[in-house]
């Protein structure tokens, strides 16, 4: 598989390819993927797939189950009081025809549709344009891990340099963000 030029012009992202491999986003249903977004903020990936596992044994993930869930219940499955009021507004959302035609429009119509739900902000529609529809050039500044990341291999501290940085990666910034998140989870 050929990698994004963009990226290869880099010598830092250069070895990054070459020690990761190919990119790959196992995209997500919509709704699932939003409901991952939430419970990800704020935690490490491994408390959250912890949560979501428990979520799952204790409710469908559909939005008409988990609209009528009572919060006591999410908040058993490891949930803080907000995120079960989160997940709980994105359902209604959903049943009301939020998620409908997402792939249809354009990234920044896309954010704006979804940070109109409580507990849904720019990071997590971010994380949906990329997990979710696939897209292939969104640069999440307010990602910790790209942050983290950009400071240890770039020396890059500020969100100036960080955006600067991303415009080097159009139109493939989402490959990018992907192999910063590795450079920082590999062993």
């Amino acid at each position: 598989m050929s990698h994004p030029e963009p990226l290869l012009t880099c010598p830092i992202m250069t070895g990054l390819v070459q020690r990761h491999g190919p990119m790959t986003f196992e995209r997500e249903l919509p709704f699932e993927a939003l409901i991952g977004a939430i419970i990800s903020q704020q935690i490490s990936g491994k408390a959250a797939a912890s949560i979501a596992a428990r979520l799952k044994q204790r409710v469908a993930l559909e939005p008409g189950a988990l609209a009528r869930t009572h919060h006591m219940t999410l908040r058993a499955a490891g949930l803080s009081r907000a995120k079960a009021i989160y997940l709980r507004e994105l359902a209604r959302f959903a049943l009301a025809g939020g998620l409908h035609d997402l792939d249809r429009l354009e990234d920044e119509v896309v954010v704006e549709r979804l940070t109109s739900v409580k507990g849904v902000g720019r990071w997590t529609a971010e994380m949906f344009l990329m997990f979710s529809l696939g897209r292939p050039d969104v640069w999440p500044l307010g990602d910790g891990g790209v942050q983290r990341a950009a400071r240890q291999l770039y020396r890059i501290r500020s969100p100036r340099r960080l955006a600067q940085l991303g415009e080097r990666f159009r139109p493939f910034r989402s490959h990018a963000a992907w192999y910063l998140w590795r450079s920082i989870d590999a062993p």
